[in-house]
């Protein structure tokens, strides 16, 4: 159960969801790499899970205590592995493994090091994986996808980060209790940095039909998410990453959730509107940076970047956004 997978590693042409078989690899075995692995199996985003860690007893123990369960999930198996062939032949990799961040430690600071490990992991990935579409997760986001880019010589649309994918479900979250309506029926974004800068797009924001700056008038609602209101939730989605470290170590269920969303996209082909992190070239003026838009996900990876209606504030907000992670991207040679 616990040995390196031997796999095809020819090119795949097709969806896995179109009578392919699937894999995929999650690089780091610690908390969100193997709830990440977690999720992927509960949910059977994948026939195939690999774990691989440089902790050859952790995450063989990981890969085996998520495998006893597979009786009670869709049908897959999960291997574990110090050995970076486990990740040979797989449709999708991703890299968790990275500096832990540390209480009150923003996501910036951590990049350094983390650029490090990508200069070390990326090479040995690509070698058994040169197919594969590659998601980051490991933050600082934005800047190690720009640089893990560079690193590995694999086309842009099939190197992208995570993003503020699980910011805009926390924004939704919010939005969806303030409001008294399902989380599903809110349709909002963060774009930007996956931190400190980011930035909500209320402007183009909606539930259901309504657009969310209307909400008061023209839902018979008493919730009013006048700006005050509004200002909290945008300070609620970048601190709550903050509280949670700060109260057990680490973030980690949610983020596997939305990782595991944004596999399913690629591995179903789904088109879905998701805001991963990815490069941009004269989106809105902005360029030479990954930043978070939303982009249309699907079986090549990420495609159109779409363009939503934003406010002065929103733009002159991105633009700042893009510059402070250009700026830390630059202290490092990029």
């Amino acid at each position: 159960m616990n040995e390196p997978v031997e796999q095809d590693e020819s090119v795949s042409t097709s969806p896995a969801g179109h009578g392919r078989r699937s894999k995929v690899a999650v690089v780091g075995a610690g908390a969100v790499g193997s709830t990440l692995a977690y999720a992927c199996t509960l949910r059977g985003s994948a026939r195939e899970v690999a774990l691989f860690d440089q902790d050859d007893a952790k995450v063989r123990a990981q890969a085996l205590d998520i495998a006893h369960g597979i009786a009670f999930t869709p049908m897959g198996t999960v291997r574990g592995s110090s050995e970076v062939e486990v990740c040979a032949g797989a449709d999708i990799v991703v890299v968790t493994a990275g500096a832990k961040q540390k209480p009150g430690q923003s996501r910036l600071d951590l990049a350094g090091a983390t650029i490090d490990i990508m200069r070390d992991l990326l090479p040995r990935l690509v070698a058994v994986a040169p197919h594969a579409t590659y998601i980051m997760v490991a933050n600082p986001v934005d800047v190690v996808t720009y640089a893990g880019l560079r690193i590995s010589g694999i086309p842009a649309h099939r190197f992208f980060g995570s993003g503020t994918v699980l910011d805009t479900s926390r924004l939704r979250y919010l939005v969806a209790r303030e409001c008294g309506v399902a989380v599903q029926n809110v349709h909002a974004y963060i774009v930007g940095e996956h931190g400190d800068s980011e930035i909500p797009l209320w402007h183009s924001a909606m539930i259901g039909a309504v657009p969310l700056l209307e909400w008061a008038s023209r839902s018979g609602s008493d919730h009013v998410l006048d700006a005050a209101a509004r200002e909290a939730i945008a300070r609620d989605v970048v601190s709550s990453a903050y509280q949670i470290i700060a109260g057990k170590g680490a973030t980690n269920f949610a983020v596997g959730v939305a990782v595991a969303r944004i596999i399913e996209a690629v591995l179903r082909d789904e088109h879905r509107v998701l805001s991963v992190s990815t490069e941009l070239h004269d989106y809105l003026g902005i360029g030479d940076v990954c930043l978070s838009v939303p982009c249309v996900v699907g079986w090549r990876g990420v495609g159109r970047q779409l363009v939503p209606e934003v406010s002065a504030d929103e733009l002159e907000g991105l633009r700042a956004s893009a510059e402070q992670v250009r700026a830390v991207a630059r202290r490092f040679g990029l």
